[in-house]
């Protein structure tokens, strides 16, 4: 199932993907690649305009540590790693263009990067070459999901940055010590999840609507662990603005009223946003919401709902 973009469009599918399945049938003397383990979030990587007033953001405001950073060839900043716990990150990158989506790539953990890349191979999917050999992970590689969006598979080996930095950098100033997921937008359901239900074998564990008339959000968990990806729905491209809302992290909390107090008493960085009113979404858990200076959601929410009852999944069609 080969995915290919074209420029200003949404992704489309090959007919393979069309098809139902969404995946190429196998040769009779083809053995199918094994999918190695896939663990959870680790990444999301966004374009910053302002390193400064990110840092401040993500640093001072939301009380994390940036162990470490990458340079590039002329000596100035390449990357920027904010630390969430020890196997997740957000990853800051000055901006390639002004007035462009911020988001530039969720990342996924996995046990094997080679193997993955083989798997997606087998799968029809277009993968690098080669997987590169990194300092902050052992072992990554990206592909494009049915939409265009960057997904980078990493591997932490023993002697990757990450590895080397467990059980350090982690302050009592950190708001959460767990990024429970990332949202994406997504225009066609039915693309999306032949990519992240039948290839990565991510399991569908609710849907949701915000206007009652049609779809606004679909989860899938990862298949080896408890992250999810949020695919954020629509019918027509959002603009800027609203890309920052759609492309989003989650900060897990225990208690949303505690974390407002606690962000209520920090500085708040010039260009976010702090909303301290609790909300509950349609997921029936409890939230309040911060914007970093480029406009970039970080929902502070609880694990568990209102009253431990899981929310109703939407019947309702996804946008037309």
């Amino acid at each position: 199932m080969a995915f290919a973009v074209k420029p200003g469009n949404v992704l489309l599918i090959a007919a393979a993907c069309a098809a139902a399945v969404g995946v190429p049938a196998l040769q009779a003397d083809e053995a199918p690649a094994v999918r190695p383990h896939l663990l959870g979030v680790a990444q999301v990587a966004l374009y910053v305009h302002d390193v400064a007033a990110s840092r401040a953001f993500y640093r001072d405001f939301l009380g994390y540590a940036e162990p470490f950073s990458l340079k590039g060839p002329d000596g100035g900043l390449r990357a920027a790693f904010i630390k969430i716990g020890d196997r997740q990150a957000v990853e800051l990158i000055p901006e390639a263009a002004p007035a462009t989506d911020r988001l530039v790539h969720i990342g996924l953990e996995t046990d094997d990067a080679e193997a993955m890349r083989l798997y997606l191979k087998s799968r029809g999917i277009a993968v690098p070459d080669r997987v590169t050999n990194g300092r902050v992970a052992a072992a990554y590689f990206s592909v494009r999901d049915p939409d265009g969006h960057a997904v980078e598979f990493l591997q932490y080996g023993p002697d990757s940055w990450t590895t080397r930095d467990f059980g350090q950098h982690l302050p009592d100033t950190r708001l959460s010590p767990h990024m429970s997921h990332a949202g994406v937008i997504v225009r066609h359901l039915d693309a999306a999840l032949a990519f992240y239900r039948d290839v990565l074998g991510c399991t569908e564990t609710w849907r949701g609507s915000g206007d009652g008339r049609q779809l606004s959000w679909v989860t899938v968990r990862v298949p080896d662990g408890s992250d999810w990806i949020e695919l954020m729905l629509y019918q027509k491209m959002p603009d800027l603005a609203h890309l920052g809302v759609s492309h989003h992290l989650c900060l897990e909390v225990p208690d949303v009223a505690k974390a407002g107090a606690i962000l209520g008493q920090r500085p708040l960085p010039a260009g976010a946003v702090l909303s301290t009113k609790i909300a509950v979404g349609r997921n029936r858990k409890r939230q309040i919401r911060a914007f970093d200076p480029d406009g970039t959601r970080v929902e502070i929410m609880e694990a568990a709902t209102i009253d431990g009852k899981p929310a109703t999944s939407s019947p309702l069609p996804p946008p037309e």
